[in-house]
């Protein structure tokens, strides 16, 4: 057992997005159900820049992982764990089969309600790429802003309003850092959303919820998530509570995890998971321009493993 799956969050949301999957017999009715639930169709959704859209860039992102999961599930190697970023947690779960397609469709358009209600005016998210975990805490206590994401030893996600994050972006690029202001625009993983986790607990007693079937990784500590109650306590808490996800990709590597496949859109966490751990073959589905080419891959790297 090697191989483990990855689902990203939002940010790379990008018009042909749904290439390689669109007709496919299998992946297709993911289009359909996504396509019911927003009104429109998907493809044109991701062809617009209302793409970055809190309430559309959640679902997108989940249906993009669940088209390429159901197109390539009957024919991918053992999975050996399944892991989610942010909102991609959510098609984690779908895919480890905590809840169905449909279900994790709901359950992220209603995500992203509740996080708009929640988020402040004029808040987002910024990436910090190159300061230590000290003056990471001290530019939040400086400018009243959050730790949201550890990408990494020296790249973190940070959250709160957007002049906070500039100023703090300005003081960061004086020491030496490279920022990058991130396309989301809610201040995800932060207290600042307390109410949205809370409203989320409250949602997800709502839902028929399963204890996952493969083994899946928590964005908030790395740990397996194996029955029903885990489900809830920690989709809800990763809502306001950092991700830990530097650590998931060691767990997944300590679990036995040597390929790794990141379902789509884009490539960062496949790419994340090459710079921690260069030992690893890491691929995104956005590598290959056919599924045949992922599958023959997956199945050579595997091998090799």
């Amino acid at each position: 057992m090697s191989l483990v799956l990855l689902c990203p969050g939002q940010g790379g949301q990008h018009p042909g997005m749904f290439e390689r999957v669109r007709g496919h017999a299998l992946a297709q009715p993911v289009l359909d159900l996504a396509d019911e639930l927003l009104g429109t169709p998907v493809e044109q959704i991701a062809a617009d820049t209302m793409r970055f859209r809190n309430a559309l860039a959640q679902p997108l992102v989940c249906t993009a992982a669940l088209a390429h999961w159901a197109a390539l599930r009957r024919s991918l190697p053992t999975i050996t764990a399944v892991a989610g970023y942010s909102a991609g947690e959510l098609a984690a779960h779908a895919v480890a089969g905590s809840f169905d397609t449909a279900t994790c469709l709901r359950l992220s358009r209603k995500r992203a309600r509740l996080m708009d209600a929640a988020t402040p005016d004029d808040a987002g998210l910024l990436a910090v790429i190159g300061l230590d975990d000290v003056r990471i805490a001290r530019l939040c206590a400086a400018h009243g802003i959050f730790l949201a994401i550890v990408n990494g030893p020296d790249h973190v996600v940070l959250g709160g309003a957007r002049a906070s994050l500039a100023a703090a972006s300005d003081e960061a690029a004086a020491n030496g850092a490279r920022t990058v202001p991130l396309p989301v625009c809610v201040p995800a993983h932060t207290p600042l959303l307390t109410a949205a986790a809370q409203g989320f607990e409250d949602l997800l007693h709502s839902v028929e919820l399963r204890a996952p079937q493969l083994r899946l990784l928590a964005g908030i500590d790395g740990r397996l998530v194996g029955d029903v109650e885990r489900v809830v306590a920690t989709l809800s808490a990763q809502i306001a509570q950092p991700l830990q996800w530097q650590t998931v990709l060691q767990q997944a590597v300590e679990r036995g995890g040597r390929v790794f496949l990141e379902l789509g859109p884009g490539a960062a966490l496949s790419r994340r998971a090459r710079e921690l751990h260069p030992q690893l073959e890491a691929r995104s589905v956005e590598d290959f321009q056919t599924l045949e080419g992922v599958l023959e891959w997956a199945d050579r790297a595997c091998a090799r493993a």
